[in-house]
């Protein structure tokens, strides 16, 4: 098989998936826009129609999705600051720090990775009922303020960082908290990058903990919001997909713009150590 061959036969490869990727994608947008009823008719439609906005209408002004896509927000955008600064000190001092027991305890946080989430999740909570956290931001964000996979991903590239700059620097008599704010954050952009993006797309997409630490309507996020319109609106398939594109598009949007650090952030931090 000749190259050009090849090349064609990857091309048409990547073409087909990212078509087979997307249509749902544009199907649930194409529906949000839909009369209702129109989703769900046989054969289904690919396009409304007459396009219509009701269904996103009725989401901020009858559902108030306004103060829900508020709470998300401020849920993903906080945790994702505290998660970045918690982490990239931690993998700092993972990296470039000597102290008693280091290797032993990142060791037992790599470990740490093999137990599923849902056994601390119990615990957890009964921990943030004892604090009086649970139905609050803060309830929310905790699990997710520093994180192995985050503490993991810093440390990896800042082994990378050369210890010769920072000798000097402390040579210099600066401080560790100066050579970590002036050298190791600057030099440490994709992957901090990469981590916030990482961050902002889990805990904006997250359903389970936010269903179990939060009670009160006002206080949900966009996920539960919308697995709440699957029982109140059973039929409802259109608004349920206005919701969906209300959720979808904030993190898509950030991804694609942002796509050029994650993937340089992943590369950077899986070839050192």
């Amino acid at each position: 098989m000749t190259r050009p061959v090849r090349s064609l036969l990857v091309l048409t490869a990547l073409i087909v998936g990212a078509i087979v990727t997307a249509t749902p994608l544009l199907w649930m947008i194409s529906a949000s826009f839909m009369p209702t009823g129109e989703a769900t008719t046989y054969p289904p439609r690919l396009l409304p129609s007459h396009a219509t906005a009701e269904h996103y209408r009725d989401l901020f002004s009858r559902l108030n999705f306004g103060r829900t896509f508020l709470n998300s927000t401020i849920i993903a955008g906080g945790t994702t600051l505290i998660s970045v600064l918690l982490n990239s000190m931690a993998g700092y001092a993972f990296a470039k720090l000597k102290f008693r027991g280091r290797d032993r305890l990142f060791a037992f946080l790599i470990g740490a990775l093999a137990i599923p989430l849902q056994v601390g999740m119990l615990p957890l909570f009964l921990f943030l009922k004892s604090i009086h956290l649970v139905n609050t931001y803060w309830g929310v964000m905790m699990p997710s303020l520093a994180t192995i996979f985050g503490i993991f991903l810093m440390r990896q590239f800042m082994i990378g960082i050369p210890d010769e700059i920072l000798e000097a620097a402390r040579m210099d008599g600066a401080s560790e908290m100066k050579i970590y704010r002036r050298i190791i954050l600057p030099l440490s952009i994709p992957v901090i990058v990469t981590l916030a993006i990482f961050q902002f797309m889990s805990i904006w997409n997250d359903f389970m903990w936010p269903l179990i630490v939060l009670t009160d309507n006002a206080k949900y996020t966009l996920p539960v919001a919308i697995a709440n319109l699957v029982g109140e609106h059973v039929q409802d398939a259109e608004l349920m997909m206005a919701g969906s594109v209300i959720t979808v598009l904030p993190v898509l949007l950030l991804f694609l713009f942002l796509q050029r650090y994650y993937i340089a952030g992943l590369m950077a931090g899986s070839v050192k150590g």
